[in-house]
This record gives structure tokens, sequence and C-alpha cells, in this order.
């Protein structure tokens, strides 16, 4: 079963196929994200990558996590599953009716 990592501090010059050799030396890597900006188009400084299965990313997590790589100091860990987000993005808030109460004269 394949096993997913979370892997942060990244240099904003790794690309998926940088990230992806990376972990290769260490199984298979059934898939390596960088996570994009979505305005800008440059990368966050995190990603996410797919191993093949839990000793390969076992491995992976023990070699890499704090090595140092493009002069940053990786963090690389189990990805946790995602939160699921509520009340349809927009924050919360109250009711906010019409018309405020303006001055009258």
């Amino acid at each position: 079963m394949s096993k997913k990592l979370y892997v942060g501090n990244l240099s904003y010059t790794v690309g998926n196929r940088e990230l992806e050799e990376m972990f290769a030396t260490y199984g298979a890597v059934d898939s390596a994200n960088v996570i994009m900006d979505r305005d800008t188009g440059r990368s966050k400084g995190f990603g996410f990558v797919e191993m093949g299965n839990d000793k390969e990313a076992q491995a992976a997590i023990s070699a890499l996590h704090g090595k140092d790589f493009d002069g940053r100091s990786l963090t690389v860990n189990e990805a946790r599953p995602r939160e699921e987000r509520s009340g349809g993005g927009f924050g919360g808030g109250g009711n906010r009716g019409g018309f405020g109460g303006g001055r009258r004269f």
C-alpha cells in the first residue's frame, strides 16, 4: 500500500521532477507534486510524495528529514489527512442585512 509523505522547507526552485528524483533513491515513487501558488505560479515551498510502500517511505523519511538540500533543511514526515473545511469558505460572519443604520436628517 502506498504511503503519502509531506516534504517541507523546499527551495522555491525545486520542481516535481527534482522532488521525484530526490525520493527515487529510496524506492518507487508513485507521484511527486510541489504545491504551487494559484495566483503567482510560484512554488509554496512544500510538496507531497507518494511512495510505493511503508518500508520505502520510512527509509526516505530517515534519510531525508533534516537533510540540507539547496541550503535548506528539509522536513519530511507522513502526510496528515486533509482537514475538512466548513461553511463554504467565507469564514463565518453574521447575517448582514440590506441597509445599515444610516443617519436620518
